[in-house]
């Protein structure tokens, strides 16, 4: 899935905004950075859920017969695939 990149900043300033209302949460280096690193865990999952979503759709596509995407089985199959590359993960 593809965010902007200022959906992402959004995200990531949300993401500080709420660590930072936790009164367990103590930040050794300053919100901007906290803002930063969320930013760059958040391109991370990003970029491995994008190879999840490709993995998935490959194995669709090698099937025998042409499966039309947005078909009850193409959804049904990519659901399935879609989780055994999760598991994969161990996510």
């Amino acid at each position: 899935m593809r965010i902007s990149r200022d959906k992402l900043n959004k995200l990531a300033h949300t993401v500080a905004d709420a660590l930072a209302e936790i009164d367990q949460v103590g930040f050794l280096e300053d919100r901007n950075t906290i803002r930063q690193e969320s930013r760059k865990i958040l391109e991370q999952l990003l970029v491995e859920e994008g190879k999840i979503d490709a993995a998935a759709r490959a194995k669709i596509a090698g099937q025998r017969k042409i499966i039309l995407e947005g078909s009850q089985e193409w959804e049904i199959l990519y659901r399935k695939y879609y989780n055994e590359e999760v598991r994969k993960l161990g996510i």
